[in-house]
């Protein structure tokens, strides 16, 4: 049985050998995340080029996301490593400090403009939020706080403003860097991190114009405040999302999450954009064999709500089962998939389309759902078609036929969709039909009388061309 929901899993130490790559593409990893918070650029290189190379010997495909830092604003370093705060003791933010002279009075921040963002009242949250500052009084560049929640602070923990409103741009200067390294690699995707506006999204996008990679899609990560009253605006200009419930959970509380997730969700969703929900998904198999049965409802879930993908982070960088959690992840996808909400969708029935290719999209999940269709084969260019049908809920495969290298490995975080290389023997109709039916035929997905639909344009290898869909019977001659 073919899962319909990608699972990204981050690269990091615990996989960098090629066994342990086999392993996590045999267990059945579709997308892999770079982090660019850790590593140098050569690692960053290698690890790209090392796990498509042990894909290509599986015959899969495997996506890549180049993940930017951002401006993860932290604290700085203490003189002894951490200090004990107590609740109601004072302790100061001081941007003039020296990162490495921390004390249990004082710390210096990587942000050297946050008391700039901050007045009397304002809430702090450290180390994701185990460390609550009330904010009394700023002065100059110094952050007088009083604890409200103590415990110990170690070094470089980040810092988030309850309900959002920092200033630091989206990207920094380290990941203008890391977007030329992303083009390096011919990265499918750069997830952005920290993204308050559209704005950000557009100059990313432009960044990678400028770095000679203007294919490559742009992720928008969701985790500021601020983003989620405008999110619409920022999904507009996104291939797609990342629903980071880590940030994102201070900085709104971790109470309002499930429906902030579920909407944002929905809304990439309704807007033809796909969706990934990431952070602490697995983790306590970052050390244990198994998860814990609230993880596994966590990622079920998510699967229900129509997430795309689901992400693993050190469960697979840094934990002892990296393979082991990708097929936990699998298993409990494949039992949520067969949950009839997670078949069944209403998307876009009362809308009017705005190109052709897109109406022979809608309409062949229409017809495919209605019809017992056993799968969807689709000739593309730019994998538009597959994504627009993918939008539907069904439990139908659809096969990205092309014989772009690109689309095939930007659709593997599609859901439902597969990603096939697919060259044309012939132009002529009737041949190019027979041999896209023989391909799902050899793959071992339908048989003789299995009905199966085709789409593809009248123009074949011209993008945006999809016109026509075809209704077909395995073992039957197909004409055009």
């Amino acid at each position: 049985m073919l899962r319909r929901t990608k699972i990204v899993a981050t690269l990091g130490p615990a996989t960098d050998s090629p066994e342990a790559l086999d392993k996590l593409i045999e267990a059945g990893v579709d997308v892999v995340r770079l982090n660019f918070s850790h590593g140098s650029e050569e690692e960053h290189l290698n690890r790209a080029e090392t796990v498509r190379n042990r894909a290509r010997a599986h015959g899969r495909q495997v996506g890549v996301i180049a993940d930017l830092q951002g401006p993860k604003i932290r604290i700085g370093r203490f003189i002894e490593g951490k200090v004990e705060l107590v609740e109601g003791d004072s302790f100061c933010l001081d941007m003039g400090l020296d990162i490495n002279s921390g004390t249990k009075d004082a710390v210096g921040s990587t942000y050297k403009k946050l008391h700039e963002d901050l007045s009397r009242g304002d809430s702090l949250l450290l180390d994701d939020g185990r460390i609550a500052l009330w904010v009394k009084e700023v002065e100059g560049d110094k952050i007088y706080c009083r604890v409200t929640t103590g415990g110990a602070l170690s070094n470089n923990k980040g810092i988030n403003l309850q309900g959002g409103g920092l200033s630091a741009a989206a990207l920094t200067d380290k990941d203008r860097v890391d977007i030329k390294i992303a083009a390096k690699m011919q990265a499918d995707y750069v997830a952005v991190s920290f993204v308050r506006s559209a704005e950000d999204v557009r100059e990313a996008r432009e960044l990678l114009v400028e770095a000679g990679w203007g294919e490559c899609g742009i992720i928008s990560k969701m985790e500021r405040a601020e983003s989620i009253p405008i999110a619409d605006e920022i999904i507009k200009e996104s291939d797609g999302i990342m629903v980071a419930r880590g940030d994102l959970g201070v900085e709104i509380g971790d109470a309002s999450l499930p429906p902030v997730q579920k909407r944002l969700i929905k809304l990439a969703r309704s807007m033809d954009r796909f969706a990934i929900t990431a952070t602490q998904m697995m983790e306590s198999m970052i050390e244990n064999s198994i998860p814990t049965r609230a993880e596994v409802f966590d990622v079920a879930n998510a699967v229900l709500d129509g997430t795309d993908a689901v992400m693993l982070s050190g469960e697979t960088a840094v934990g002892k089962h990296p393979a082991k959690v990708v097929n936990a992840m699998a298993n409990i996808c494949l039992e949520a998939e067969q949950q009839r909400q997670a078949k069944v969708s209403g998307h876009r029935m009362n809308e009017h389309f705005q190109r052709r290719d897109e109406a022979i999209a809608m309409a062949a999940m229409y017809t495919a759902n209605h019809l017992g269709v056993k799968a969807i084969a689709s000739l593309t260019e730019s994998g538009a078609t597959a994504l627009w049908m993918s939008r539907i809920s069904s439990g139908i495969p659809i096969f990205a036929m092309t014989r772009d290298l690109q689309t095939r490995r930007k659709v593997t975080i599609y859901r439902g969709v597969y990603p096939v290389s697919f060259d044309l023997i012939s132009k002529e109709k009737d041949v190019v039909n027979q041999e896209m039916i023989d391909e799902l035929v050899r793959r071992g997905v339908v048989r003789a009388k299995d009905t199966v639909i085709i789409t593809k344009g009248d123009l074949v290898g011209e993008g945006g061309g999809t016109n026509i869909m075809k209704i077909c019977y395995v073992g039957d001659t197909v004409v055009s």
